[in-house]
């Protein structure tokens, strides 16, 4: 999804978990067509576990997760709002992309999309530490 297409009334989130990539995405951002929507606080993005999403502005239209979890986790669920899907690869060495819809009754659909390669969803501290 791209920032540009979430509508006046729209917000996009991006969450890392990793300060400098959020610093150099927001640099790169106030360089680009999005920019005014860094300074009007439609587009934002937050330093903090990918795992447990953003609950401070959910719930979400949609989610997209650019990392793969060994299933899905629960809080995004919780933040995706009724109507609302998700796209996440999910796996540890062999990952589907899943396409996640919770319907306006709150109950969950998933269709497998394809094989996908994604790196891990993991906290900062596994990322980081030495191999």
């Amino acid at each position: 999804m791209h920032a540009l297409d979430v509508g006046s009334e729209g917000r996009a989130v991006g969450i890392e978990h990793i300060p400098e990539i959020v610093a150099s995405s927001i640099e790169n951002v106030q360089r680009s067509a999005a920019a005014p929507l860094l300074r009007d606080g439609s587009l934002s993005f937050h330093v903090t576990d990918g795992r447990l999403g953003f609950p401070d502005v959910a719930p979400y239209d949609a989610i997209h997760v650019g990392a793969a979890a060994p299933k899905i986790p629960q809080p995004l669920l919780d933040q995706l709002k009724p109507g609302g899907r998700m796209v996440i690869p999910v796996g540890t060495y062999l990952q589907d992309l899943q396409v996640v819809d919770k319907n306006t009754d709150g109950s969950i659909s998933i269709q497998k999309d394809a094989s996908v390669r994604y790196v891990p969803l993991t906290s900062r501290s596994a990322q980081l530490q030495d191999p």
